[in-house]
């Protein structure tokens, strides 16, 4: 049911949902508790039934943690990325590397990216 209602609303949608699980998680580390990510989906106007939602909660909450990962979430809905859109990511990655290091300092990315 989320998967459906989140394809029809796009993108928008999910980058503001990763900005409100990112302004939610004070500690910073990736979870959100059953309370907040409820609350989430209700300030995105993602309510959906009580008996959908504890299903939802029980698929992502598979550590049984009573937290939710924001990357296991985005996958949950999304799926993995086609071989294309890996690609794809490789390269730019690639790009972005100079030292080839296996990391890319935001000083190098500024000088790739341009927000403008």
């Amino acid at each position: 049911v989320l998967r459906e209602t989140l394809s029809k609303r796009g993108v928008r949608v999910i980058t503001g949902i990763g900005k409100y699980f990112r302004q939610v998680d004070k500690n910073k580390n990736g979870f959100l508790s059953q309370a907040a990510f409820k609350e989430a989906l209700e300030l995105f106007h993602l309510e959906i039934p009580e008996g959908d939602f504890e299903s939802l909660w029980l698929v992502l909450d598979d550590s049984k943690s009573d937290k939710v990962d924001y990357g296991e979430f985005t996958r949950a809905i999304f799926g993995e990325m086609n071989e294309y859109r890996k690609a794809f990511v490789r390269k730019a990655y690639m790009k972005l590397d100079f030292s080839k290091t296996g990391s890319v300092p935001m000083i190098d990315i500024r000088k790739c990216y341009c927000a403008k």
